[in-house]
């Protein structure tokens, strides 16, 4: 019998839940805690320790066994690391700074204020400790001390400077100066001024991600949307036990995202390679201890891939399509339907509000795309009917490692043919879907020729197939493919306002790792 390497049977990985692999690692770990002997035993069976310290009272997180150790170092040798924002709920007034340290530190804290020498505000940290066993052989035991800090009642439109900080490390003395950070809120309602947001799914930790995030913090974003598979620890990503993982790349990937993240928001939802089957039933216990997006998602949905936010004039919807995708089918129906409800609450919402001229939602799996993975039947059935009833303008993917924009699109079919450096109205002629799955995991390739800026090479027709199980595709020939480009790249998208009467635009390009343009098409809505 083969053995996976994660030491979990074939013919037992086959067809698990997400929740399934989770009890059958806990069960099989702690049996083999109590065959070994050591202080795993007792921590597994007092139910004490593993998944986020500081434990909130939530069925979802997992239930724990002890740290490796914790060990009494002076804070002046524990450096902070990671550091990410995130916005709350509300993107005016809310923000969330998260970072990490290599040790336990004692009383963390993070330090504000609206002048980098006057931090005067200080607000004390949620440690939220993770640890890790051995689940495979090339990866030790890890413990990892994840800290996070909520900032509500800030003024919009302003810039603040924070440092983060604990017992012997303080972000305000002379030594750390070089540490602070600074972070910048939403506009108030009213306020319509240009801003530019980036994006982009399946990064990893590489030279090619490092390069994209180099050109993606000089574009000057006002925020940054990843659409999951974030930085392949499981490296497998098929949502099964036999998926190799090793907890230490989160801390590559934190490091490396740093130089960005510190300073523009850093909006995440989860793709296949993001369940991590030991932390919780849901595979997001891990997830949950790294960042903290905004809390605002579907009630009882189970997952916290699924919010939303207003920055200016454009309305945000993050999903987590691990809910309804059938390719990789680990977590399909997690929400119980509850994440599909709220979808098309929260797009009439959106719709209604009077400052929101473009709704963009983005998510893992493929609404429309031809190669590798191509397309998920469980994203057109359960979600592309919302994103037509409700006018959404800009939908953005990961899943397959290139880049692929449709024509404008509606009911399946070509509604409005959308080349290179056009102009597309949504509200009349379609949604235009891109995935942008270069952000620094491993290139695909496609079967039909390359077309993109510069190097048009228009096809009538593409075959190409859709899932629609776990094993089971079916062939489609379409004809809304319009660019496509086999490298590494981005989304830089602008939006410029309009005054009453005038016609909004949302500037959709595609910047190669070079910083090349290799795609642009304008929407525009006029404004009432």
């Amino acid at each position: 019998m083969k053995t996976p390497r994660n030491g979990i049977e074939d013919r037992l990985a086959a067809g698990m839940t997400m929740a399934e692999q989770h009890e059958y690692l806990r069960t099989k770990l702690t049996r083999r805690s109590l065959v070994r002997g050591g202080a795993v035993v007792a921590g597994a069976l007092a139910g004490t320790g593993l998944g986020l310290e500081p434990a909130a009272a939530h069925e979802r997180r997992a239930a724990a066994m002890p740290l490796l150790y914790s060990p009494t170092v002076d804070g002046s040798l524990v450096a902070p690391f990671g550091r990410h924002l995130a916005f709350g709920a509300d993107a005016r007034t809310q923000m969330r700074i998260s970072w990490q340290v290599p040790l336990a530190v004692k009383r963390p804290y993070i330090r504000v204020g609206t002048e980098p020498w006057e931090l005067s505000r200080k607000i004390e940290a949620e440690v939220r400790v993770l640890h890790t066993p051995v689940l495979t052989s090339k990866a030790p035991a890890v413990d990892q001390y994840y800290l996070h800090a909520a900032l509500d009642g800030l003024r919009p439109g302003t810039t603040y400077y924070y440092g983060v900080g604990h017992d012997g490390f303080d972000p305000a003395s002379p030594r750390a100066f070089a540490t602070i950070g600074s972070f910048t809120t939403a506009p108030p309602d009213g306020r319509r001024e240009r801003f530019v947001f980036t994006a982009f799914g399946d990064q990893g930790v590489s030279y090619h991600a490092l390069a994209n995030d180099s050109l993606i913090l000089a574009q000057n974003p006002a925020f940054h949307l990843h659409a999951g598979d974030i930085c392949y620890a499981d490296t497998s990503g098929s949502g099964s036990t036999d998926d190799t993982y090793d907890a230490r790349v989160w801390d590559q990937f934190l490091a490396q995202t740093e130089s960005v993240a510190s300073r523009v928001p850093w909006m995440v939802t989860m793709g296949n390679h993001d369940m991590e089957a030991w932390y919780s039933p849901n595979g997001y216990g891990g997830h949950e201890a790294r960042f903290s997006m905004p809390d605002n998602g579907a009630s009882g949905a189970d997952t916290p891939g699924c919010y939303s936010f207003v920055y200016g004039n454009v309305g945000v919807v993050a999903l987590d399509a691990n809910d309804v995708g059938v390719e990789i089918p680990a977590n399909r129906g997690l929400s119980g339907g509850s994440q599909t409800a709220w979808l098309d609450r929260r797009l009439r919402s959106l719709r209604a509000r009077p400052e929101v001229d473009f709704v963009v939602v983005f998510f893992h799996y493929c609404a429309y795309c031809t190669t590798a993975h191509a397309s998920d039947a469980g994203v057109r059935d359960e979600w592309v009917p919302l994103f037509e009833r409700h006018g959404v303008d800009l939908v953005i993917n990961g899943h397959n490692h290139v880049y692929e924009r449709t024509d404008a699109i509606r009911r399946g079919a070509v509604s409005r043919p959308a080349p290179v450096g056009s102009t597309v109205s949504p509200e009349r002629d379609g949604i235009v879907y891109v995935t942008a799955g270069g952000a620094g995991a491993g290139i695909y390739t496609f079967t039909a020729p390359e077309s993109y800026e510069g190097h048009v090479h228009d096809v009538d027709a593409i075959d190409t197939y859709y899932w629609v199980s776990e094993d089971s595709k079916v062939d489609e020939t379409v004809e809304w493919s319009r660019v496509r480009y086999s490298g590494y790249c981005f989304l830089a998208v602008e939006s410029r306002p309009a005054p009453t009467g005038g016609e909004a635009e949302l500037v959709v390009s595609a910047l190669a790792e070079n910083g090349e343009r290799i795609d642009h098409v304008t929407l525009a809505r006029t404004v009432s």
